[in-house]
Order: C-alpha cells, then structure tokens, then sequence
C-alpha cells in the first residue's frame, strides 16, 4: 500500500464532521444483525431474572411471546431458543420430547410471529443427569458415534415443532452430516444448520451454565471442545463442517477469538455468526455496574468489533439494548 504522506495527505480532514466520518464508514451495525437467545423452563407464568445474566430471564411458554414481540418490535429478526427441561435422564431423552419447553415454544412463536426466525440450539449439557453432550460409554467420556443419532432426533423435533434452523452446538464428530441428513430423510431439507464450528473450551461459559443448569456433574468439556491455543484446528474444523452441509458457521466465543474470526471469514464463502457469550456479557455489566466503563460505548464497539472482524450475525444477551441505541 502506497500513501503519499504528510503534508499532501491528511487523514483528520474527513473526520472532522459526523457526517465525513459517516461517509468513509468501513462497517455498519443494525438490529438485523443480531440474534437474541432466550431461556425457556417448565412451568406456567415464569417471568425469572437470571442471577447470572443481568437482564435476561427464565420464560416459561405462557410467557414467552413476551420478549419475542420485543424483539421483533425492535427490529431483531431472530432468536435462539435454549431448553430447561422438565426430567433429565442419562441418555438426555427430553430433548427430543414434544412436550418439553423448546418444543412448545416453538410452536407459539411461529403461530404469533411467523415471519421471527427460531433458531434452537441442539446439544444434550442440559439434558442429561450428567450434564455432557452425549451419551457416556463405559469410561463415563462421552460416546461420539453413539450420540450422533440422539442428536438428529432431536434436531428433527424442532424443526417438526417449526424452528426455522438449527443451531447444533455439541462438537460431536459428524454431527453436522447426521443432522443434515436426518433432517433431509424428515422432510426439512429446507431447514438450515448453523453450525457451531469453532467451539472452544472457553472459561467465558460459567453464566450460561448456571442459566441453562448445564455444569457437567465430573470432568470437562475439553475432549470434544477446542483448545483455545489453537487456530489452525479451528480452521480444520469449519472446513469439516462445511463440508458436511452446514449453511452457517460460527465461532464461539468471540472477544477473545477475534483472530479466527477473521480467518474464518477469509478463509471461508460462508455467512459467519460470532457467540457473544455469557462470560463477555457478564464482565461489561458487572464493570458497568462499579462505574468502570460507559456500558453503550463499550457494548456498541464491541459490536463494530465483530463485524469488523467478518462477523455477519452476532448471539449476544445485549441484543435488545443494542436494537434500543441504534434507534437513538
């Protein structure tokens, strides 16, 4: 690259205005990038803040439509569903029952607002009365091959309940075939997968688990997810992903993997959503709180960050603050 220096060029002249720097803007943010995950539990009028998660709530189906009408009123276009069940087994057999809260909030959603995209995330943590992502073999780690199918029926009963895509989050080897062709054998072949194809074996996660009741009950998740060292890895494991259908890919988290977003994203022509996980979100209110930092400059740079990065589409639980600003 090649600029002629000072005094000929001088970068200031076009930020001297709102209006010049809004014209040599590089990257936007609007409410259509963003993704507003949203907790569903048993139970009938649950309206419940989660400790972990200033902001956010536990909504049982009665209630559910609630925050949706919310987000679409803000301009959001789609949500992502996570599941407290109502029973936990070994094999986490509730994940696949209609009757459970994933299922049935998908059925009110697309009745009241069927032009909101859901999104349900497919895993088994929070299914499971030991808390991994799969069925355990004999060694008590987790049985990819034999999960692999558990995790189709389940990706089948939410599109059948009418999620409009599914979002598998579990790290299983081949997951991504075997939904895409148990939702292909189903009838779905329409429904796209989302796929969270660079999952790392994050510390950020602790809110989320005290929210979705996921904490494994021994060992770690670090046998299935990726080491955050690692970013040739993660590469492999999106082009994998890819390879086997997936229509979106995703990196998770995202402030601390800013890097393999943006080799992702140069690397791949694949729309990618980042994961603003609970970890990130939790770190901003709490400092926010102490009167630390300006929670909407901080917030809102950090947006910016990730669709300088490559990011199409951000997951964050600041998603209806956000909307709320960019109106401002």
């Amino acid at each position: 690259m090649s600029i002629t220096g000072y005094p000929t060029y001088r970068p200031r002249r076009m930020r001297r205005t709102a209006n010049l720097r809004a014209m040599i803007c590089e990257n936007t943010l609007t409410a259509k990038d963003l993704i507003y995950p949203l907790f569903v539990v048993p139970g009938e009028n649950i309206k419940h803040e989660i400790e972990t998660l200033e902001g956010n709530y536990h909504w049982s189906v009665d209630r559910v439509l609630e925050p949706v009408k919310e987000a679409a009123e803000l301009g959001i276009p789609a949500i992502l569903l996570f599941g407290v069940p109502s029973y936990k087994d070994e094999l986490g057999s509730s994940a696949w029952d209609m009757n459970e809260p994933v299922q049935q909030a998908c059925k009110v959603i697309k009745e009241n607002y069927p032009d909101m995209v859901i999104i349900t995330d497919v895993c088994m943590c929070e299914y499971t009365s030991h808390g991994h992502c799969g069925k355990l073999d004999e060694r008590t780690t987790v049985d990819n091959d034999a999960t692999l199918p558990l995790l189709a029926k389940v990706a089948v009963s939410h599109a059948q309940a009418g999620a409009d895509m599914i979002a598998p989050s579990n790290m299983m080897d081949g997951y991504v075939k075997a939904i895409r062709e148990a939702l292909d054998e189903n009838g779905f072949s329409d429904i796209p997968i989302m796929a969270y194809a660079a999952k790392f074996a994050s510390a950020y996660y602790g809110p989320f688990r005290a929210a979705a009741d996921s904490a494994p009950s021994h060992g770690d998740r670090k046998g299935y997810q990726e080491d955050p060292a690692n970013s040739d890895e993660a590469l492999r494991e999106v082009a994998l992903d890819i390879e086997e259908g997936a229509d979106i890919v995703m990196v998770k988290p995202a402030m601390a993997f800013m890097d393999i977003i943006y080799r992702v994203h140069e690397t791949f022509n694949r729309p990618l959503c980042v994961y603003n996980v609970s970890g990130e979100f939790a770190m901003v209110k709490a400092a926010a709180k102490m009167g630390w930092i300006d929670e909407k400059r901080i917030v809102m740079e950090t947006m910016t960050g990730f669709k300088r990065a490559g990011a199409k589409m951000i997951i964050t639980y600041h998603a209806l603050d956000v909307a709320r600003w960019l109106k401002e």
